[in-house]
């Protein structure tokens, strides 16, 4: 039978971790974690407004997957008293001008804006509300593009590696090529088909379901622009990904996407972890439309609760402080480091990542920087990755394993992606896995939350899995501030809800394998469990 099981922090696990200091604490006798139940009947499908907000929902009263944030709002947080918790936002950048961001963004108390000079004297000018490391650059090469332009940067293994790697994406450009082409041809075929049927170029699924003609090629673009809508992107946006996606390959095939040099701007040494003087302190970045990810990012851990504007944040009490080091490409490690370094010297207590990649060349920087920030008590939130791998046999970095097994720190948390649909679908068909190096899983389908230019939108991904994650554990920082980072890694972990279910991994309906194969624990993040365990922890 499928089951959901309660998790909750034993007592002999709570007193493991004891030392946190006395605090005033709720008394939660009353309440118990959500309990095990049959199979949960599937109600009818969210509308788009629910769909909004469907992480904030609870997996038993609302059926699907969500994080039970409403319960525990109004169940166990009513009326209590929250510190303000830093959340680092490394990213491509946050619209910190947004209407439903700009009054929870961090400002430098050390710093006199506009004057100059660095008054705080830690080597970033006028950083008032972050910083900004990657300077005017909105697009960059992939890493192991890099490696191969520059096989000074690696070690021979890792050239090799990224050389054989190179060879099998040239070899499959012009398939892909060909593959996006058709795909283009076929929607803009059956868009035209379709529009004309029904006198409108704007229209819905559901005016597609409403078509009756029986005539072949009006059923057969009806069947392709469904495929289209399931996508959850509009004819426009698809369109422009298509274009993008083969403007790409024939970049590969020609060979150039080798050729530019976009660090070169920046003026700094990517090899040279010592030559940190370099950026500015333009947090949005030159371009405010690519600070989408990011924007995106800040609002679904953030973004203001109840104002009847946009989405809600999952954390009521918080500031983002942002650091722009992700470009439109691969990230280099020496920003990561460098990012993590100044979010944990400038009092995050939680770090979003929602980003990575396959190869990199100076991995330790980064290993040494999630290190420090494991010194100094912060928890780094990190995104699994969308390549539908498992991550125990394919590199995702940053990690916290220099050999895929062992962690050498206990504050980073690695997310994979979860679907608005309780049942065998659950998994995002995106999301990477992995029994050792994937450690939760969370709503990373359909989530609603700010772009740049006060606009909202919905967006899928492993980095919308893990905001939700950092929210959450902004959350438990907030309402218990003297839990540390590992406490809370442990209750976001323990606390979550086990799904004993079989389902469909990597968007492959002939590959079925049950749920808590696919994460170290098996469980999805929740909420509600998540401040009962804290409230227990912190009364031992």
């Amino acid at each position: 039978m499928n089951t959901v099981k309660p998790i909750f922090l034993s007592l002999l696990s709570a007193l493991i971790l004891a030392g946190c200091g006395a605090q005033k604490t709720s008394n939660y006798k009353s309440f118990t974690p959500i309990t095990e139940i049959g199979s949960i009947a599937k109600k009818k499908p969210l509308t788009e407004t629910e769909l909004k907000r469907w992480s904030h929902y609870d997996i038993i009263k609302d059926t699907v997957p969500g994080m039970s944030v409403d319960r525990a709002y109004a169940e166990l947080l009513q009326k209590r008293k929250s510190k303000k918790v830093i959340v680092g936002i490394v990213d491509s950048g946050v619209d910190i001008e947004h209407e439903d961001l700009k009054s929870i963004i961090w400002t430098n108390p050390k710093e006199i804006p506009g004057n100059g000079i660095d008054d705080d004297k830690n080597g970033y000018v006028d950083d008032i509300h972050g910083w900004n490391f990657l300077g005017d650059i909105t697009k960059e090469n992939l890493e192991y593009e890099r490696i191969v332009k520059d096989k000074s940067i690696a070690d021979e293994a890792t050239y090799q590696a990224a050389k054989k790697f190179n060879d099998k994406v040239v070899a499959e450009a012009p398939l892909y090529k060909k593959h996006y082409t058709k795909l283009l041809n076929d929607m803009q075929e059956a868009d035209k088909i379709i529009a004309q049927q029904l006198a409108k170029s704007v229209y819905t699924a559901a005016d597609l379901d409403a078509i009756a003609s029986e005539d072949q090629l009006v059923q057969k673009s009806k069947m392709v622009m469904k495929q289209m809508f399931s996508y959850g992107m509009s004819i426009k946006g698809l369109e422009d990904t298509f274009k993008k996606e083969i403007e790409k390959n024939e970049s590969i095939i020609n060979g150039d996407n080798l050729k530019p040099d976009y660090r070169k701007v920046l003026g700094d040494n990517p090899n040279d972890i010592t030559n940190n003087s370099y950026g500015n302190n333009n947090v949005i970045g030159p371009d405010k439309d690519e600070a989408l990810h990011g924007t995106h990012v800040a609002g679904i851990v953030a973004q203001l609760r109840n104002n009847n504007i946009g989405g809600d944040g999952i954390a009521d009490n918080v500031a983002i402080l942002t650091v722009r080091a992700v470009p439109d490409g691969d990230e280099y490690d020496k920003d990561i480091a460098l990012a993590i370094r100044y979010a944990v010297d400038n009092g995050a207590k939680v770090i979003n990542g929602s980003f990575g990649k396959a190869f990199s060349p100076h991995k330790n920087w980064v290993f040494d920087a999630i290190k420090y920030a494991a010194e100094k008590d912060v928890l780094i939130v990190h995104a699994a990755g969308n390549d539908a791998k498992n991550i125990d046999y394919f590199d995702n970095f940053p990690n916290d394993s220099e050999d895929r097994k062992t962690e050498f720190s206990d504050n980073l948390i690695t997310v994979g992606a979860l679907n608005f649909e309780y049942g065998s679908n659950i998994v995002a068909g995106f999301s990477n896995i992995g029994k050792i190096n994937v450690d939760v899983f969370a709503p990373g389908v359909k989530i609603y939350a700010s772009i740049p230019n006060n606009e909202y939108k919905f967006l899928k991904g492993t980095s919308m899995a893990a905001p939700n994650v950092a929210g959450v554990a902004a959350l438990i920082r907030s309402y218990y501030p003297k839990l540390k980072a590992a406490q809370v890694k442990q209750i976001l972990m323990e606390s979550g809800v086990a799904i004993n279910k079989e389902v469909v991994v990597g968007g492959n309906a002939k590959d079925i394998r049950p749920f808590n194969e696919l994460s170290k624990t098996g469980k999805i993040v929740n909420a509600y469990n998540a401040i009962l365990m804290a409230n227990a922890m912190a009364k031992k």
